[in-house]
């Protein structure tokens, strides 16, 4: 009686521990201006032998630059530059990881990302993809992915995406826009130099950072907000305000966004973001248009949902003098809206997020088709 009475106790408390998730976070990270140059020595450890190179995924804005001459290659290390001018497809995923496989006779020491959310992505899914079999598209969606993925660096060189710290690294595939989401997907190194965000332009530096500022928004006013997210998240928040509305050096906003960048992310790993992203998906599947002003085409409709947060939105935009563009889907067809909205509504935890468990009822059809065509 006693034996039974015991294991019912202990059924009982792990069915109330096993609600909670036990993600995991990014275990090393070195934070400072310059830090970049102590890549070579961060890799060294990690290196299994001089035929096990480390492959850089880096952004072709950087190829023939001074930059691109500090990245610290021995061996037969290589530097592949890929273009961020689109977002980051399956396609494109697959053809880094033949091509790697095709070059090398075995697994990589591992994989470099240096750029914006596209590269760290791209890094993100590269690792994942070289331990485990088929498509990356085979593992689009939440906790697919089976097999540990080689060693990843991420080095951010914009902030606001939140790519460096999150579990998943968003593809556009052929069916939908969807995160590979994974234990496994997290960066086991990033480096965060604020100086390598220096030659960012006007207008990708308010679009990515409002990127996190949304994070925030939609973390905040979600209904899985938690005291974690929530510590994170306030903090993120307070960092964009200070950078997009107070007169800060040029020097101390790059450290701040990039701190922005972090916190944002770490507050959707415990919780989620919300209708700003899931409409977004939508614009980049049918439209191409990047994840960051995306975001803000979308934010600067949804009143409704988020009222202060809009405004906030707005005075930003207004300070920073940055105008967005308009008529995006003033031409669209009946079926460029349904596939929009299709997509959209795939984000099932987004919707969740944002309006609860009854957010079928809210997020119609129409509702979303009269905000798609304001944009």
């Amino acid at each position: 009686m006693e034996i039974r009475k015991e294991v019912g106790v202990r059924d009982s408390i792990t069915s109330k521990i096993s609600r909670y998730r036990n993600f995991p976070m990014v275990p090393r990270v070195i934070f400072g201006r310059g830090s970049f140059d102590q890549l070579g020595e961060i890799l060294m450890p990690k290196r299994r032998h001089s035929e096990a190179p480390f492959i850089f995924l880096v952004d072709d804005v950087f190829e023939g630059t001074p930059f691109a001459s500090r990245i610290p290659l021995i061996f037969n290390d290589q530097v592949i530059f890929v273009s961020a001018d689109e977002e980051p497809k399956t396609v494109q995923v697959d053809a880094l990881v033949g091509r790697i496989k095709r070059e090398f006779n075995e697994l990589p020491s591992g994989i470099v990302g240096i750029g914006g959310g596209t590269l760290l992505d791209l890094a993100k899914a590269v690792s994942i993809c070289l331990t485990n079999t088929g498509s990356s598209c085979d593992y689009q969606g939440w906790d697919l992915v089976r097999k540990p993925s080689v060693y990843h660096v991420g080095i951010p060189t914009i902030s606001g995406t939140g790519a460096e710290v999150s579990r998943t690294t968003v593809l556009l595939g052929p069916e939908k826009k969807l995160g590979i989401n994974s234990d496994h997907t997290t960066f086991d190194q990033v480096i965060l130099d604020p100086d390598l965000t220096k030659g960012v332009s006007k207008e990708q530096w308010f679009y990515t950072g409002m990127d996190c500022f949304i994070h925030c928004i939609e973390s905040l006013n979600g209904t899985y907000l938690n005291a974690f997210s929530q510590s994170y998240g306030e903090k993120a928040l307070e960092l964009c305000k200070e950078v997009y509305l107070g007169d800060l050096s040029l020097a101390d906003s790059r450290d701040k966004l990039m701190m922005a960048s972090w916190h944002g992310g770490m507050s959707i790993a415990y919780s989620q973001v919300g209708i700003a992203h899931a409409m977004s998906y939508g614009l980049s599947y049918l439209l191409g248009v990047k994840h960051g002003i995306g975001n803000c085409m979308v934010f600067q409709h949804l009143e409704e949902f988020y009222p202060k947060g809009v405004a906030l939105f707005n005075q930003m935009m207004q300070k920073q003098k940055v105008q967005l563009p308009t008529g995006i889907c003033s031409d669209l067809t009946d079926s460029d809206y349904k596939t929009m909205i299709s997509v959209s509504l795939g984000m099932e935890p987004l919707w969740e997020n944002a309006l609860g468990k009854s957010w079928r009822d809210i997020a119609t059809w129409k509702k979303l088709k009269s905000i798609y065509s304001r944009i």
